[in-house]
């Protein structure tokens, strides 16, 4: 039992710091080609910042333990939303006036229903995650299109991603140390994380989906929670809704959907009859927010945080 704890969290660390030289490898390698911020900021942060619940999702779904790989998703999904806004409002308000965060967060509502309505027969195939990827990078398109011809203060379209990155490795050796650890040591990190959240499932009874949904979903949110908490604790909270908004994006149409081209991936029951809908119930409850622009304070923070804690302990 210790030996598996030992593994999942050494695993969660080894994801955070392992996604972060990777990210920072690739980010130096992209400013040695010149290659324009905006583009970096849209695909190679976009998708090196979500490459931990990427592999986990892809270790978990190949290792024939899927409900960890889909639960992952959710599970962080939800996090996003009721742990990681609700949190840093509890130390500054979050204002919800930027322009472009209702049309994004109407696009994550197409996501997420799209992602519900394919998994209700109780698997995502091959041809629905080839579907969920290519919206993605319709998306993606979009985003880079819109950005080039016009100036609106849209924070899903970064213009300086260095704030979330940091300072990227400059020399050709450093840039190649950082690519090469991070890619060798993610799919270790992830193999231990599955291992170990597979084994501690078993040891206490419950299922792989619930650990999925819990202890992986708010380890591999870390990243997006630091990044929340730090922003409040300038004072600049409102770049949360933004992040949060191309997260869950990011999660369900590039993770799974890269996940679902490379294999069928079973979904339990549980998961669509109730966890799906918290999943579907806390997007809606962020395009209230954006749609009505809602200030979030110590209140509805609160309120968002107590939501969560009944959602964690109703899954077990």
């Amino acid at each position: 039992m210790l030996l598996n704890i030992a593994m999942l969290v050494g695993g969660l660390i080894l994801l955070v710091f392992a996604g972060d030289y990777l990210v920072k490898g690739a980010v130096g390698l992209a400013e040695k080609f010149n290659i324009p911020p905006l583009i970096i900021g849209l695909t190679i942060v976009a998708f090196g910042t979500s490459a931990p619940e990427l592999v986990i999702s892809l270790d978990s779904a190949l290792s024939g333990v899927p409900d960890i790989a889909v639960g992952n998703i959710v599970g962080s999904n939800i996090a996003n939303v009721l742990l990681v806004m609700g949190l840093p409002a509890l130390i500054t308000v979050i204002h919800a006036n930027q322009r472009g965060l209702s049309r994004n967060v109407g696009i994550l509502l197409v996501f997420t229903l799209a992602f519900m309505w394919m998994i209700s027969d109780g698997v995502l195939s091959r041809l629905e995650g080839g579907i969920l990827f290519a919206g993605l990078l319709l998306y993606i398109i979009a985003q880079i299109v819109r950005a080039r011809t016009q100036t609106e203060d849209d924070p899903s379209i970064p213009t300086d991603y260095h704030d979330d990155v940091g300072e990227a490795p400059t020399q050709n050796s450093k840039i190649i140390v950082f690519l090469l650890g991070g890619l060798i040591l993610l799919p270790v990190a992830a193999h231990f994380t599955v291992e170990g959240a597979s084994g501690i499932a078993s040891h206490f009874g419950v299922s792989d989906a619930a650990i999925g949904l819990t202890i992986v979903a708010i380890g591999t949110s870390l990243p997006e929670l630091a990044t929340s908490f730090m922003a409040a604790w300038r004072k600049n909270g409102d770049v949360a809704l933004g992040n949060i908004i191309g997260s869950n994006i990011f999660n369900i149409a590039a993770i799974m959907g890269i996940t679902g081209l490379l294999i069928d991936v079973p979904v339990a029951d549980t998961m669509i009859a109730y966890d799906m809908w918290v999943m579907l119930a806390a997007s809606v409850l962020l395009a209230l927010i954006c749609f009505a622009r809602i200030t979030t304070g110590k209140l509805l923070g609160s309120a968002m945080l107590l939501a969560y804690l009944a959602y964690i302990i109703s899954v077990f």
